[in-house]
């Protein structure tokens, strides 16, 4: 058991029932957030801030899709200036939405733009910080010296607010962590925390408090941990209850980024934390508004339809990633890496092409099995029979009285119920895989688990908060010392596939994220093609870095310092480097989102200038001013001299 125990008040109100987060109310714009209004969904602009007309096109295209704060960045006073301009217009044409200034290096800019929008975004990394990834040595007298100059910095911008009404956020970014804070705490969630409770400590004291506060990562798990242990922060230490502000940074387009984003917001969401919204997506802003959208509408009339015993102490340090200690049972649990099981059981028959679907080829004129980074593990195939060789990865799952046909074949498996797991039936030898649901978990039942060498529970729930539910179950076999491997399993219907990626990766990486579950198991009907089924649960596990099986790009959503195309060319480089497994490859439009947001990336493509690019080995500059159209070519000429280019292939053989 995880010797750590954490008290519920610490983060959030209830681990087993949905409950709000109450916070202060801050009014910007005339568009209250936090307290008992609406979770508010935003998104940022990509249009140069000095194109007017561009900027207010794009705005409205936002505000049309459903966006309720419209975030700019102003990089100098000049863009501040044009802010006021951006409003006008926007006014003119019957837009009242609510305008935020982004800030990152420029004090001056920000004073400007307090003075015309309805809300400023600082980043405490670089506002009056500097990060030049340099290990520097303070004793307390130079670390408080460097605070009080912060202070000094910091408070004209904070007094304009506070004279205009205009609210703020502190939002902190993982990769943009000063120079300062590293040195003391470290490239950790409690520094992540620590670099905004400074600046929140100035704003106490000076009586300003129409503050939100972020702490975004592109890496879900930080980014989680960094926000639950802030509310903590803000509870032990007496600070107001300052709304939060969710999203991951630089998640990147497509599924991925929908998955992604969704494994950090939904964890939160989860457990009632969570004021606004931005899910960053590689795409056009107003494609960000209805992934929001879909993740906040689920927690509008969340309840828990059936009520869970609650939780007094949490076994489990969630500020901090520790995977649930399980035996190993043949590929399950121990030191695996979790698996994925696919559902055909309703398929009428399943046949080798059927598997294509699953990352399983069959070559007809070698007699062989290709097998791609996402086959899944096993096969859920109910009363289902196959009458062809299978790959030599693949486990089959019956149910049981089919199983008592099949159990002769190599892989073949019994999926049973706790009651027929009580009852004396015949078993696997190997591997038994139990239908569970929290109910089922009573003495006898964890008794004979617990001696059971075979065991693997598959694990279910039908209740609204579901995750809770499932959580609660996992608690249970940590106090019952039970380690047991458990295949998480969720079952959805009618679902779009958007709809889908969205929910299954927070019902099932909220769980991950916290070490818990060794399998996925999703069973979605008339919810999209077996193929996205399969894609989801292997990208689920990407996001939460408990099984990486593809190349990850840390791509920022662009906005009006971007430097190049950024849609264009994290296609170009998707295109040519998709398929260096394990490899995380940052591209980021300029140098605010870079190098500092990208650091947990092996390499970097970061525009510096006009067509001008500068690429990067984790956090080192290695090319400077490499002319765009050469930019990819030099990107994979660096990867070929650390070895790690390998020639694309569409499958691997095994």
């Amino acid at each position: 058991m995880n010797s750590q125990i954490i008290q519920l008040h610490q983060y959030c109100n209830s681990l087993v029932r949905y409950s709000r987060r109450k916070t202060r109310v801050v009014n910007i714009g005339g568009v209250p957030m936090g307290g008992d209004n609406p979770i508010r969904i935003q998104s940022m602009s990509t249009i140069d801030t000095m194109d007017t007309k561009g900027s207010v096109d794009q705005v409205i295209r936002m505000v049309d899709a459903g966006c309720e704060y419209v975030r700019i960045t102003a990089p100098s006073i000049k863009e501040a200036q044009n802010l006021d301009e951006i409003k006008k217009e926007l006014r003119k044409r019957g837009y009242t939405v609510p305008l935020i200034a982004d800030i990152h290096f420029t004090p001056n800019a920000a004073e400007l733009a307090a003075r015309i929008v309805e809300k400023v975004r600082v980043n405490p990394g670089n506002y009056a910080d500097k990060k030049r990834f340099e290990e520097i040595e303070y004793t307390d007298a130079t670390y408080q010296a460097e605070l009080d100059r912060i202070r000094q910095k910091f408070t004209p911008l904070v007094k304009i607010c506070k004279e205009y009404g205009t609210a703020m956020r502190i939002g902190t970014n993982h990769g943009s962590l000063s120079d300062r804070i590293m040195s003391r705490y470290g490239d950790t969630p409690l520094g992540m925390v620590e670099s905004a409770l400074e600046f929140l400590r100035i704003c106490e004291d000076l009586h300003y408090y129409d503050i939100v506060v972020s702490m975004k990562s592109s890496n879900p798990q930080v980014m989680v941990q960094a926000y639950r242990l802030l509310v903590q922060k803000l509870d032990e230490e007496g600070f107001q209850p300052y709304p939060l502000h969710l999203g991951v940074t630089e998640a990147g387009d497509g599924e991925d980024g929908r998955i992604k984003s969704s494994v950090g917001i939904g964890t939160l969401l989860e457990d009632g934390l969570g004021d606004t919204i931005r899910v960053s997506l590689t795409e056009e802003p107003e494609a960000e508004v209805p992934v929001a959208k879909q993740l906040e509408s689920r927690y509008v009339n969340r309840t828990t339809s059936i009520i869970i015993p609650e939780i007094k102490t949490y076994p489990i340090n969630p500020f901090a990633y520790t995977r649930r200690s399980t035996r190993e049972v043949i590929n399950l649990g121990g030191h695996q890496v979790p698996r994925v099981v696919a559902d055909f059981s309703a398929k009428e028959k399943v046949t080798p092409a059927s598997l294509f679907a699953l990352g399983y080829h069959y070559s007809v004129p070698l007699d062989k099995w290709n097998i791609t980074d996402m086959a899944c593990d096993f096969i859920f195939l109910g009363d289902n029979t196959i009458d062809f060789a299978i790959p030599g990865t693949l486990g089959l799952i019956y149910n049981h009285k089919t199983w008592l046909t099949q159990k002769s074949k190599d892989r073949s498996y019994p999926f049973v119920t706790p009651l027929d797991y009580l009852g004396g039936f015949e078993l696997s030898s190997s591997l038994n895989f139990i239908y569970t649901q929290l109910k089922d978990i009573h003495d006898e039942f964890i008794n004979n688990v617990k001696q059971d060498s075979t065991a693997v529970l598959l694990i279910d729930t039908y209740n609204t908060h579901g995750l809770a539910e499932q959580r609660r179950l996992f608690v249970e076999l940590i106090e019952r010392d039970c380690t047991v491997p458990v295949i998480i399993g969720r079952a959805y219907a009618d679902l779009t596939s958007d709809q889908l990626q969205l929910f299954a990766a927070t019902d099932m990486g909220g769980l991950l994220i916290d070490g818990l579950g060794d399998g996925l198991f999703i069973a979605a009907v008339r919810c999209g093609s077996d193929k996205m089924v399969n894609e989801t649960a292997f990208n689920i596990l990407q996001a939460t870095r408990t099984r990486i099986s593809k190349t990850e790009y840390i791509s920022c959503p662009s906005c009006g310092r971007t430097l190049f195309d950024l849609q264009e060319t994290t296609a170009k480089i998707r295109l040519r480097t998709s398929h260096l497994k394990g490899i995380k490859i940052g591209i980021m439009g300029c140098i605010v989102n870079g190098p500092g947001e990208m650091a947990d990336a092996d390499y970097g493509y970061v525009g510096s200038g006009p067509g001008r690019i500068t690429l990067y080995r984790g956090k080192e500059v290695v090319k400077k001013n490499v002319p765009a159209p050469q930019a990819v070519d030099a990107l994979i000429d660096l990867i070929r001299e650390d070895s790690n280019w390998i020639e694309p292939q569409e499958i691997v053989t095994n």
